[in-house]
């Protein structure tokens, strides 16, 4: 599974999704059979396939995605555990980018104000937040990398 994965970040990293997206689907039911649905590398490669969906204009597959790890992760997670804000970032991302800007505005102020709270301002996650939050009232498209 994790070679597959791996794989599918290099189709990413050159810009061929449509070979990565498949790859992530494949290692995502894997690793809820083997796994559970639950577990934080099923949660992180969800996460993934969302964004590759998200890369790939197919946001309603992405939010859907997000969605579903977020609630995931805030029931196996603690509140400040990382991953829980990359998954509200990557949410407000696709939010933001399919036109659902109130939304996607609102969970970035949310997540900025815990970020700073768990993190502090000089965080790399505080500092990704903080600046797709101001991208975001400026009118443009939100980064979901440090």
């Amino acid at each position: 599974m994790i070679m597959r994965n791996n794989l599918a970040d290099c189709y990413w990293d050159a810009d061929k999704l449509e070979q990565a997206i498949p790859l992530y689907k494949r290692t995502l039911a894997d690793q809820a059979q083997v796994l559970g649905a639950d577990h934080p590398d099923t949660l992180i490669t969800q996460n993934n396939l969302g964004e590759a969906y998200r890369n790939a204009g197919r946001l309603g597959e992405a939010i859907e995605l997000f969605e579903s790890a977020l609630a995931v992760a805030a029931v196996t997670e603690s509140a400040d555990h990382p991953d829980i804000f990359n998954y509200r970032n990557s949410l407000a991302t696709a939010y933001l980018e399919n036109g659902q800007t109130r939304e996607g505005i609102s969970l970035l102020q949310s997540t900025l104000t815990d970020a700073e709270q768990v993190f502090g301002d000089d965080h790399p996650i505080t500092a990704l937040v903080r600046r797709n939050l101001t991208v975001a009232h400026s009118g443009g498209l939100p980064d979901v990398s440090p």
